[in-house]
């Protein structure tokens, strides 16, 4: 009896744990609250080059973190390749029937473009997957648990700042970004619930949803961001400061692989 009473008290220290690290992750989205106390005519400036740092940050994320993971998970195997691929493709599909792509209407508050819908899409699942890995780590041991909410937050700083930069470039404004970038966030709390409450049977999906937001990633860095930043002619300098940003982006992903 007071055995089974120890091993509740140790589940319940786990389940508290577990959620308010994902909360802690999740309240990194609110970084950019910052951004309220810029005049909107310096955030306009600065929103074309915080795109180029997301697409930066999203290529680096997929190919120097998560597709380099899946691997390591899953092996070198046609299967990673296929689920890369079957990424690119929902991706892909959701644009199409929804017909979002080919809109002429100018972006606005009323009328965001896609690339910020699809940001959110492919970031909910990235989240969802910390989620997962939050609550299995904290199921295999405390202090691992510990040390894998630090990485994922060091990890979702530069993330967050972009996806919320790319929201502000599609449309949305400073308030409204914020508040769906934060709903984004939270997917982290359910990710880690279904960890905890399925125990070690999260580790049969993790190999199969990494590869899958890779090619989410790979299609909204290509596909959506990379182009809007060739929308407009820009001089020499401007073009430079773009790729400046965009490097800046991968080095950033590159130099958090190398902390965790």
């Amino acid at each position: 009896m007071q055995f089974c009473s120890k091993l509740e008290g140790m589940s319940q220290l786990v389940w508290l744990i577990g959620i308010g690290s994902a909360l802690l992750v999740s309240a990194i989205s609110l970084l950019g609250v910052m951004t309220f106390t810029y005049k909107q005519e310096h955030m306009n400036k600065t929103l074309i080059f915080i795109v180029s740092f997301s697409a930066g940050a999203l290529f680096g994320d997929a190919f120097i973190h998560l597709i380099p993971e899946a691997i390591d998970l899953s092996g070198f195997e046609v299967q990673v390749s296929l689920l890369i691929l079957g990424g690119i493709i929902v991706s892909f599909a959701i644009e199409t029937f929804l017909q979002w792509r080919h809109c002429h209407i100018p972006t606005s508050p009323d009328h965001p473009h896609s690339f910020a819908y699809m940001n959110l899409f492919g970031d909910a699942i990235h989240n969802f997957i910390d989620g997962l890995i939050i609550g299995g780590s904290y199921l295999a041991n405390m202090s691992l648990g510990i040390t894998t909410t630090i990485a994922i937050i060091l990890h979702e700083i530069p993330q967050e700042i972009g996806d919320f930069g790319v929201l502000l470039y599609g449309g949305f404004t400073r308030s409204r970004a914020l508040l769906f970038n934060m709903l984004t966030a939270l997917v982290a709390v359910l990710g880690t619930s279904i960890a905890l409450l399925v125990g070690s049977r999260t580790q049969e999906f993790i190999p199969l949803l990494i590869p899958f937001a890779a090619g989410n990633f790979i299609y909204i860095a290509g596909s959506d961001l990379i182009p809007e930043l060739h929308t407009e002619e820009t001089d020499f300098l401007t073009s430079a400061m773009q790729l400046s940003a965009f490097v800046l982006g991968i080095l950033m992903l590159f130099a958090l692989s190398m902390l965790e």
